[in-house]
């Protein structure tokens, strides 16, 4: 193997240990943790982090999309599921699963909506998870008021667990359970209250961009 070939796969074995660490240290410290730390625990030198990511917004950037792309790697196994219902609770599970593991992913979305304001990839997703609330209305499974907005904020309350700390991690899907009998198309549900959030305005809130306005809420 000669010399190059060598260095680059040093390269990328330095570039995947970083976003590793970087990982764990923005789970535990936030992302305004410090780099110089984030060197110590990749065991490389500070240098070597800028040479690969030239600022904390560079990281944070593909952070971001690595993120996108592994919320993306999930959706084939949650839209081709038998039946809309299943398509429901693994949309739910899968993805509060994921988002509970990985508790830095908040505080990287707002950074993005500081970093570049028009970026805005999650939107592709909104049909996706409109079809998929579709799919089960239409087969009787899921009560008929629910929107797909209101499925993406459930998967926020539940992921918002993982801040507990992996030891919380082994209970959630006690909270899964209830979440999805609530779900549940029955034959007396009580009436969800006012008017559900648009997709557009939900995005902006989770990436803390000034809200839109929206609909006025009658309780």
């Amino acid at each position: 193997m000669n010399s190059t070939a060598s260095t680059r796969r040093d390269a990328r074995r330095n570039h995947q240990r970083l976003l590793a660490e970087a990982r764990r240290l923005f789970a535990e410290r936030g992302i305004e943790a410090p780099l110089d730390e984030l060197a110590v625990r990749a065991g490389v030198g500070a240098g070597t982090v800028y040479r690969h990511f030239a600022n904390r917004d560079a990281l944070v950037r593909e952070l971001y999309d690595i993120g996108v792309g592994e919320f993306r790697d999930l959706l084939p196994e949650i839209t081709e599921a038998e039946t809309g219902w299943l398509s429901v609770e693994l949309y739910l599970e899968r993805l509060a699963e994921w988002l509970a593991e990985r508790p830095y992913v908040p505080g990287v979305m707002r950074r993005m909506s500081e970093i570049d304001p028009e970026y805005r990839p999650g939107a592709e997703f909104e049909d996706v998870i409109n079809g998929i609330v579709d799919r089960a209305k239409s087969e009787g499974s899921l009560r008929p008021d629910v929107t797909g907005v209101d499925l993406a904020v459930l998967v926020d309350m539940l992921g918002s667990l993982g801040q507990y700390g992996g030891a919380y991690l082994p209970y959630w899907r006690r909270q899964l359970v209830i979440v999805l009998d609530g779900l549940r198309a029955g034959a007396d549900p009580t009436p969800l209250p006012g008017v559900g959030q648009a997709f557009d305005e939900f995005h902006d809130m989770t990436h803390a961009r000034s809200p839109r306005p929206g609909p006025t809420v009658i309780e």
